[in-house]
Protein backbone atom coordinates (compact mmCIF):
# COMPACT_ATOMS: atom_id res chain seq x y z
CA UNK A 1 0.00 0.00 0.00
CA UNK A 2 1.11 3.42 -0.76
CA UNK A 3 0.44 6.46 0.35
CA UNK A 4 -0.94 9.22 -1.43
CA UNK A 5 1.56 12.41 -1.30
CA UNK A 6 -0.74 15.03 -2.52
CA UNK A 7 -2.94 14.41 1.09
CA UNK A 8 0.10 16.45 2.84
CA UNK A 9 -0.40 19.52 0.96
CA UNK A 10 -4.36 19.57 1.45
CA UNK A 11 -7.43 18.90 4.21
CA UNK A 12 -9.68 17.04 3.20
CA UNK A 13 -13.08 15.29 5.72
CA UNK A 14 -12.45 11.82 7.07
CA UNK A 15 -14.17 9.43 5.32
CA UNK A 16 -14.67 5.45 4.70
CA UNK A 17 -14.89 6.38 0.76
CA UNK A 18 -11.19 7.62 0.81
CA UNK A 19 -8.44 5.18 0.63
CA UNK A 20 -7.34 4.18 4.57
CA UNK A 21 -4.12 6.14 3.90
CA UNK A 22 -6.17 9.65 3.26
CA UNK A 23 -8.44 8.80 5.87
CA UNK A 24 -5.88 8.28 8.13
CA UNK A 25 -4.45 11.61 7.72
CA UNK A 26 -7.78 13.08 6.99
CA UNK A 27 -8.59 11.73 11.14
CA UNK A 28 -5.47 13.44 12.13
CA UNK A 29 -5.78 16.53 11.19
CA UNK A 30 -10.00 16.40 12.19
CA UNK A 31 -8.61 15.66 15.86
CA UNK A 32 -5.75 17.96 15.94
CA UNK A 33 -8.18 20.92 15.25
CA UNK A 34 -10.73 19.82 17.55
CA UNK A 35 -8.37 18.91 20.51
CA UNK A 36 -10.55 17.85 24.09
CA UNK A 37 -8.81 17.55 27.70
CA UNK A 38 -9.15 15.32 30.04
CA UNK A 39 -12.49 13.54 30.86
CA UNK A 40 -14.33 16.37 28.28
CA UNK A 41 -13.33 14.39 24.99
CA UNK A 42 -16.78 14.24 24.31
CA UNK A 43 -16.70 15.20 20.77
CA UNK A 44 -13.75 12.62 19.86
CA UNK A 45 -15.41 10.10 21.46
CA UNK A 46 -19.31 10.55 19.47
CA UNK A 47 -16.85 10.13 15.95
CA UNK A 48 -14.89 7.21 17.37
CA UNK A 49 -18.22 5.06 18.35
CA UNK A 50 -19.86 6.55 15.28
CA UNK A 51 -17.25 5.14 13.00
CA UNK A 52 -16.86 1.95 14.97
CA UNK A 53 -20.40 1.33 14.73
CA UNK A 54 -20.23 2.23 10.72
CA UNK A 55 -17.46 -0.95 10.83
CA UNK A 56 -20.20 -3.00 12.25
CA UNK A 57 -18.68 -3.54 15.76
CA UNK A 58 -20.61 -3.65 19.14
CA UNK A 59 -19.59 -0.55 20.66
CA UNK A 60 -19.67 0.26 24.20
CA UNK A 61 -20.00 4.08 25.15
CA UNK A 62 -19.34 6.30 28.57
CA UNK A 63 -16.83 3.26 29.52
CA UNK A 64 -14.62 5.86 32.18
CA UNK A 65 -16.83 8.73 31.91
CA UNK A 66 -15.59 9.28 28.64
CA UNK A 67 -13.81 6.37 26.83
CA UNK A 68 -15.20 3.92 23.95
CA UNK A 69 -14.62 0.34 24.11
CA UNK A 70 -15.66 -1.61 20.72
CA UNK A 71 -15.80 -5.30 19.97
CA UNK A 72 -14.66 -6.83 16.66
CA UNK A 73 -15.33 -10.85 16.41
CA UNK A 74 -12.86 -12.82 13.99
CA UNK A 75 -15.33 -15.22 11.60
CA UNK A 76 -12.73 -17.63 11.40
CA UNK A 77 -13.07 -19.56 14.20
CA UNK A 78 -11.97 -19.11 18.01
CA UNK A 79 -8.99 -17.46 19.29
CA UNK A 80 -7.70 -15.28 21.68
CA UNK A 81 -8.29 -11.90 22.36
CA UNK A 82 -5.88 -8.83 21.53
CA UNK A 83 -6.63 -5.44 22.97
CA UNK A 84 -5.68 -2.54 20.94
CA UNK A 85 -5.41 0.93 22.70
CA UNK A 86 -5.44 4.70 21.54
CA UNK A 87 -5.84 7.24 24.09
CA UNK A 88 -7.67 10.29 23.00
CA UNK A 89 -7.42 13.45 25.44
CA UNK A 90 -4.81 17.09 24.70
CA UNK A 91 -3.13 18.86 26.84
CA UNK A 92 -3.84 22.29 28.73
CA UNK A 93 -1.55 24.46 25.82
CA UNK A 94 -1.80 27.12 23.22
CA UNK A 95 -1.05 26.06 20.13
CA UNK A 96 1.92 28.08 18.68
CA UNK A 97 1.95 26.57 14.96
CA UNK A 98 -0.25 28.09 12.49
CA UNK A 99 -1.53 25.71 9.56
CA UNK A 100 -4.92 24.58 8.28
CA UNK A 101 -6.06 22.17 11.01
CA UNK A 102 -4.12 23.57 14.10
CA UNK A 103 -6.18 23.76 17.44
CA UNK A 104 -9.37 26.00 17.49
CA UNK A 105 -10.29 25.38 20.77
CA UNK A 106 -7.90 27.97 23.00
CA UNK A 107 -6.23 26.58 25.67
CA UNK A 108 -6.37 23.05 24.42
CA UNK A 109 -3.33 21.71 22.04
CA UNK A 110 -3.00 17.96 20.65
CA UNK A 111 0.86 18.32 22.19
CA UNK A 112 1.49 14.62 22.77
CA UNK A 113 0.49 12.49 19.33
CA UNK A 114 -3.04 11.24 20.76
CA UNK A 115 -4.58 12.84 17.77
CA UNK A 116 -2.39 10.48 15.39
CA UNK A 117 -3.05 7.90 18.44
CA UNK A 118 -7.30 8.03 17.75
CA UNK A 119 -6.45 8.11 14.01
CA UNK A 120 -4.58 5.05 14.10
CA UNK A 121 -6.71 3.25 16.17
CA UNK A 122 -9.61 3.64 14.25
CA UNK A 123 -7.42 2.83 10.21
CA UNK A 124 -6.56 -0.29 12.14
CA UNK A 125 -10.21 -0.89 13.09
CA UNK A 126 -11.42 -0.50 9.47
CA UNK A 127 -8.63 -2.75 8.34
CA UNK A 128 -9.38 -5.54 10.18
CA UNK A 129 -13.10 -5.42 9.94
CA UNK A 130 -12.03 -5.71 6.21
CA UNK A 131 -10.53 -8.55 7.01
CA UNK A 132 -12.56 -10.18 9.45
CA UNK A 133 -13.64 -13.32 7.72
CA UNK A 134 -9.96 -14.30 7.73
CA UNK A 135 -9.76 -13.47 11.64
CA UNK A 136 -9.29 -15.98 14.50
CA UNK A 137 -10.62 -14.78 18.13
CA UNK A 138 -11.59 -10.95 18.50
CA UNK A 139 -9.90 -7.49 18.82
CA UNK A 140 -10.92 -5.23 21.59
CA UNK A 141 -10.43 -1.50 20.82
CA UNK A 142 -9.84 0.89 23.57
CA UNK A 143 -10.64 4.50 23.36
CA UNK A 144 -9.00 5.72 26.30
CA UNK A 145 -9.84 9.46 28.08
CA UNK A 146 -7.90 11.18 30.35
CA UNK A 147 -4.35 9.46 29.92
CA UNK A 148 -2.28 12.62 30.60
CA UNK A 149 -2.65 12.60 34.21
CA UNK A 150 -5.81 11.82 35.22
CA UNK A 151 -5.96 7.99 34.97
CA UNK A 152 -8.27 7.14 32.35
CA UNK A 153 -6.93 3.42 32.06
CA UNK A 154 -7.80 2.36 35.86
CA UNK A 155 -11.07 4.42 35.28
CA UNK A 156 -12.27 2.49 32.30
CA UNK A 157 -10.70 -1.52 34.33
CA UNK A 158 -13.43 -0.39 36.97
CA UNK A 159 -16.17 0.33 34.37
CA UNK A 160 -15.24 -3.36 32.82
CA UNK A 161 -12.60 -2.96 30.19
CA UNK A 162 -11.23 -6.23 30.52
CA UNK A 163 -14.10 -8.30 30.67
CA UNK A 164 -16.46 -9.69 28.41
CA UNK A 165 -14.19 -11.17 26.43
CA UNK A 166 -10.92 -10.61 29.05
CA UNK A 167 -8.00 -10.13 26.57
CA UNK A 168 -5.68 -12.72 26.36
CA UNK A 169 -2.78 -9.82 24.89
CA UNK A 170 -2.77 -5.85 24.77
CA UNK A 171 -1.56 -3.49 22.54
CA UNK A 172 -0.60 0.30 22.04
CA UNK A 173 2.00 2.58 20.40
CA UNK A 174 3.20 5.93 21.08
CA UNK A 175 4.52 8.13 17.57
CA UNK A 176 7.51 9.58 19.27
CA UNK A 177 9.19 13.07 18.30
CA UNK A 178 12.67 11.75 19.44
CA UNK A 179 12.74 9.01 16.76
CA UNK A 180 13.38 9.73 13.53
CA UNK A 181 10.60 8.79 11.06
CA UNK A 182 10.34 5.22 9.44
CA UNK A 183 12.29 3.53 12.40
CA UNK A 184 9.47 1.30 15.85
CA UNK A 185 11.47 1.46 18.54
CA UNK A 186 10.71 -1.30 20.85
CA UNK A 187 12.07 -3.27 23.93
CA UNK A 188 11.21 -6.12 26.54
CA UNK A 189 11.05 -5.63 30.57
CA UNK A 190 10.39 -1.60 31.18
CA UNK A 191 9.89 0.69 28.74
CA UNK A 192 8.37 3.95 30.85
CA UNK A 193 8.52 4.90 34.34
CA UNK A 194 6.57 4.51 37.38
CA UNK A 195 5.32 8.09 38.54
CA UNK A 196 4.60 9.64 42.22
CA UNK A 197 4.06 13.30 43.25
CA UNK A 198 4.82 14.80 45.82
CA UNK A 199 3.70 18.22 48.03
CA UNK A 200 5.80 19.80 50.66
CA UNK A 201 4.50 22.48 53.23
CA UNK A 202 7.22 24.55 54.69
CA UNK A 203 5.75 26.17 57.55
CA UNK A 204 8.05 28.66 59.59
CA UNK A 205 7.64 32.10 60.86
CA UNK A 206 7.22 35.19 58.64
CA UNK A 207 8.36 38.80 59.82
CA UNK A 208 9.68 41.87 58.53
CA UNK A 209 12.77 41.49 55.79
CA UNK A 210 14.93 44.06 57.83
CA UNK A 211 14.62 41.83 60.93
CA UNK A 212 15.50 38.32 60.29
CA UNK A 213 16.72 37.14 63.68
CA UNK A 214 12.85 37.76 64.62
CA UNK A 215 11.38 35.12 61.71
CA UNK A 216 12.00 31.15 60.81
CA UNK A 217 12.91 31.79 57.00
CA UNK A 218 10.04 29.87 55.03
CA UNK A 219 12.13 30.40 52.38
CA UNK A 220 15.87 29.78 53.03
CA UNK A 221 14.31 26.13 54.66
CA UNK A 222 12.86 25.29 51.23
CA UNK A 223 15.75 26.50 49.65
CA UNK A 224 17.93 23.95 51.63
CA UNK A 225 15.37 20.95 51.03
CA UNK A 226 15.25 21.47 47.56
CA UNK A 227 19.19 21.39 47.44
CA UNK A 228 18.55 18.39 50.21
CA UNK A 229 16.38 15.90 47.96
CA UNK A 230 18.80 16.26 44.90
CA UNK A 231 21.13 14.34 47.04
CA UNK A 232 18.86 11.23 47.01
CA UNK A 233 19.58 9.99 43.43
CA UNK A 234 23.41 11.14 43.49
CA UNK A 235 23.88 9.10 46.97
CA UNK A 236 20.72 6.69 47.58
CA UNK A 237 20.14 5.37 44.13
CA UNK A 238 22.85 2.43 42.53
CA UNK A 239 24.46 4.15 39.76
CA UNK A 240 23.43 1.69 37.46
CA UNK A 241 19.78 2.04 38.52
CA UNK A 242 17.42 5.06 37.14
CA UNK A 243 15.77 7.70 39.37
CA UNK A 244 14.69 11.26 39.12
CA UNK A 245 13.43 13.42 42.31
CA UNK A 246 11.98 16.67 40.56
CA UNK A 247 11.15 19.51 42.46
CA UNK A 248 9.13 21.62 39.60
CA UNK A 249 7.18 24.32 41.39
CA UNK A 250 7.77 26.43 44.62
CA UNK A 251 5.26 29.03 46.20
CA UNK A 252 6.09 31.22 49.02
CA UNK A 253 5.93 35.01 49.46
CA UNK A 254 4.04 38.49 48.36
CA UNK A 255 7.05 40.92 48.91
CA UNK A 256 10.01 41.54 48.01
CA UNK A 257 10.55 43.00 51.85
CA UNK A 258 8.38 40.61 53.80
CA UNK A 259 10.21 36.93 54.57
CA UNK A 260 7.40 34.83 54.64
CA UNK A 261 6.18 32.13 56.89
CA UNK A 262 5.18 29.37 54.59
CA UNK A 263 6.45 27.80 51.30
CA UNK A 264 5.29 24.73 48.87
CA UNK A 265 7.19 22.45 47.11
CA UNK A 266 5.30 20.62 44.42
CA UNK A 267 7.73 17.59 43.09
CA UNK A 268 7.29 14.29 41.18
CA UNK A 269 9.57 11.00 41.59
CA UNK A 270 10.05 8.75 38.90
CA UNK A 271 11.66 5.31 38.86
CA UNK A 272 11.86 1.96 36.35
CA UNK A 273 11.59 -0.76 39.66
CA UNK A 274 9.39 -0.81 42.67
CA UNK A 275 12.51 -0.67 45.03
CA UNK A 276 14.02 2.11 44.05
CA UNK A 277 10.29 4.14 43.25
CA UNK A 278 9.83 2.66 47.41
CA UNK A 279 13.83 4.14 48.39
CA UNK A 280 12.73 7.74 46.45
CA UNK A 281 9.46 8.16 48.58
CA UNK A 282 11.32 7.14 52.06
CA UNK A 283 14.06 9.69 51.11
CA UNK A 284 11.60 12.15 50.22
CA UNK A 285 9.77 11.91 53.27
CA UNK A 286 12.65 11.66 55.49
CA UNK A 287 14.43 15.04 53.79
CA UNK A 288 11.23 17.09 54.33
CA UNK A 289 10.30 16.08 57.63
CA UNK A 290 14.02 16.86 58.87
CA UNK A 291 15.56 19.25 56.99
CA UNK A 292 13.42 22.47 58.20
CA UNK A 293 13.61 21.25 61.56
CA UNK A 294 17.30 22.55 61.45
CA UNK A 295 15.98 25.78 61.41
CA UNK A 296 13.40 25.69 63.83
CA UNK A 297 10.71 25.22 61.22
CA UNK A 298 8.39 22.54 60.92
CA UNK A 299 6.48 20.62 57.39
CA UNK A 300 3.59 18.13 55.84
CA UNK A 301 3.87 16.35 53.33
CA UNK A 302 1.32 15.03 51.00
CA UNK A 303 2.28 11.88 48.82
CA UNK A 304 0.38 11.18 45.85
CA UNK A 305 0.83 7.74 44.44
CA UNK A 306 0.77 7.65 40.77
CA UNK A 307 1.29 5.04 37.87
CA UNK A 308 3.45 1.74 37.45
CA UNK A 309 6.38 1.34 34.88
CA UNK A 310 5.14 0.45 31.79
CA UNK A 311 6.53 -2.92 31.01
CA UNK A 312 6.55 -4.71 28.13
CA UNK A 313 6.38 -8.80 28.77
CA UNK A 314 9.42 -10.30 27.02
CA UNK A 315 7.73 -13.03 24.69
CA UNK A 316 4.96 -10.89 23.71
CA UNK A 317 8.21 -8.46 22.46
CA UNK A 318 10.14 -11.24 20.93
CA UNK A 319 6.97 -12.58 18.96
CA UNK A 320 6.48 -9.30 17.55
CA UNK A 321 10.03 -8.02 16.64
CA UNK A 322 9.75 -10.01 13.37
CA UNK A 323 6.75 -8.54 12.13
CA UNK A 324 7.54 -4.89 12.77
CA UNK A 325 10.82 -5.73 10.57
CA UNK A 326 8.24 -7.43 7.93
CA UNK A 327 6.78 -3.88 8.34
CA UNK A 328 9.14 -1.11 8.80
CA UNK A 329 12.12 -2.83 6.79
CA UNK A 330 15.07 -4.65 7.42
CA UNK A 331 17.33 -1.99 10.43
CA UNK A 332 14.32 0.24 10.67
CA UNK A 333 13.60 -1.46 14.57
CA UNK A 334 15.51 -0.54 17.13
CA UNK A 335 16.07 -1.39 20.99
CA UNK A 336 13.86 1.21 22.55
CA UNK A 337 15.63 3.50 25.53
CA UNK A 338 13.42 3.00 28.03
CA UNK A 339 12.05 7.32 29.22
CA UNK A 340 11.55 8.27 32.65
CA UNK A 341 8.32 9.67 30.94
CA UNK A 342 5.34 7.97 32.27
CA UNK A 343 1.74 6.66 30.69
CA UNK A 344 -1.15 4.86 32.19
CA UNK A 345 -1.48 2.16 30.04
CA UNK A 346 0.84 0.49 32.90
CA UNK A 347 -2.10 -0.16 34.90
CA UNK A 348 -3.57 -2.39 31.82
CA UNK A 349 -0.34 -4.44 31.25
CA UNK A 350 -0.55 -4.92 35.05
CA UNK A 351 -3.04 -7.67 34.03
CA UNK A 352 -2.15 -8.48 30.34
CA UNK A 353 0.92 -9.68 29.06
CA UNK A 354 1.42 -7.06 25.93
CA UNK A 355 3.75 -4.63 24.28
CA UNK A 356 4.00 -0.87 23.82
CA UNK A 357 6.15 0.14 21.01
CA UNK A 358 7.11 3.50 19.53
CA UNK A 359 6.96 5.01 16.13
CA UNK A 360 9.15 7.57 15.04
CA UNK A 361 7.73 11.31 14.30
CA UNK A 362 10.95 13.62 13.73
CA UNK A 363 11.59 15.27 10.57
CA UNK A 364 13.77 17.89 10.25
CA UNK A 365 12.87 18.75 7.13
CA UNK A 366 9.29 20.30 8.29
CA UNK A 367 10.25 21.20 11.47
CA UNK A 368 9.09 17.72 13.19
CA UNK A 369 11.77 18.41 15.84
CA UNK A 370 9.64 19.53 18.88
CA UNK A 371 9.43 18.04 22.42
CA UNK A 372 5.97 16.07 23.46
CA UNK A 373 4.02 18.77 25.16
CA UNK A 374 5.86 21.52 23.72
CA UNK A 375 3.26 24.57 21.76
CA UNK A 376 5.02 24.01 18.17
CA UNK A 377 5.05 20.15 18.78
CA UNK A 378 4.51 18.74 15.37
CA UNK A 379 4.96 14.82 14.09
CA UNK A 380 6.07 13.66 9.81
CA UNK A 381 2.47 12.46 9.33
CA UNK A 382 4.16 8.95 7.90
CA UNK A 383 4.15 7.55 11.71
CA UNK A 384 0.37 7.24 11.37
CA UNK A 385 1.21 5.08 8.32
CA UNK A 386 3.47 3.19 9.67
CA UNK A 387 1.85 3.04 13.15
CA UNK A 388 -1.13 1.56 11.70
CA UNK A 389 0.78 -0.87 9.32
CA UNK A 390 2.86 -2.03 12.55
CA UNK A 391 -0.14 -2.02 14.73
CA UNK A 392 -2.83 -4.28 12.56
CA UNK A 393 -0.04 -6.91 11.49
CA UNK A 394 0.95 -6.89 15.16
CA UNK A 395 -2.93 -7.48 15.82
CA UNK A 396 -3.04 -9.96 13.59
CA UNK A 397 0.34 -12.20 14.73
CA UNK A 398 -1.32 -12.31 18.70
CA UNK A 399 -4.34 -13.62 16.81
CA UNK A 400 -2.66 -16.69 15.33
Amino acid sequence: MTFAPELLAKTVAPSLDLTWEEDAIALRRDFHAHPELGFEETRSAAIVAERLRALGMEVREGVGRTGVIALLRGEAGDGPCVLVRADMDALPIEEANDWEWKSENKGAMHACGHDAHMAIGLSVARLLAEQKATLRGSVKFMFQPAEEGLGGAGKMIEDGLLLDPKPDFALALHVWSPLEKGLIGVAAGPVMACTDEFRARIIGKGGHGAMPEQTVDAVLMAAHTVVALQTIVSRNVKPLEAGVVTVGKIESGTAFNVIPGEAILSGTTRAFSDDVRALLEKRVREIVEVQPKVFGGESELTWITGFPAVVNDADVVERLIPTFEEVAGEGNVIEFEPTLGAEDMSVVLQHIPGCYFFVGARNEEIDAVYPHHHPKFNIDESAVLLGVRAMVEATKNLLG
